[in-house]
């Protein structure tokens, strides 16, 4: 017998899973030191990535909760919780470490995970896949920021 589904509770899960995520932004900033970077073109302004990123947690904390109501526990999760951490992962690499190649590396798993989490939310969901085509387009976006990054500035060292 399938385990009655907790409509509160699975939407502070969510929500706290994501928040969590977004903590990463505000512990490892880009500071100085990205500010002092050859950014790539199309870079866009300061202000533009929280309220991006605002918007796409909420989007991802939705999208989650919906597949959590409609199949459940299981691989699509699973997926998201992965792509979480790579996520969680991207800002102390590129930020606090200051390594943009293994950024590089980190966000194109991101990027590689993303795309099979929005495939089985999708299936699950039609509405949580449509919620997440966004947060694959910025991070997209984000691949070709950071490739950008490490092309300009590579010291060769």
């Amino acid at each position: 017998m399938p385990e009655r589904f907790h409509g509160v509770r699975a939407a502070l899960i969510c929500g706290i899973a994501v928040a969590l995520t977004s903590l990463t932004g505000a512990i490892f900033p880009p500071g100085v030191w990205y500010e002092s970077l050859n950014q790539p073109a199309g870079t866009p302004p300061d202000v533009a990535f929280p309220i991006a990123w605002t918007l796409l947690y909420i989007a991802m904390a939705v999208a989650a909760w919906r597949v959590w109501r409609t199949a459940g526990v299981g691989a699509a999760l699973g997926l998201f919780a992965l792509q979480l951490a790579l996520n969680a992962l991207w800002m102390p690499i590129a930020f606090g470490a200051q390594a943009l190649g293994w950024a590089l590396l980190v966000i194109v798993a991101l990027w590689i995970a993303l795309a099979a989490t929005l495939a089985a939310f999708w299936r699950a969901d039609r509405l949580a896949g449509v919620l997440l085509a966004p947060y694959l387009a910025w991070v997209s976006y984000a691949v070709y920021l950071n490739a950008g990054l490490l092309w300009l500035n590579w010291s060769g060292a």
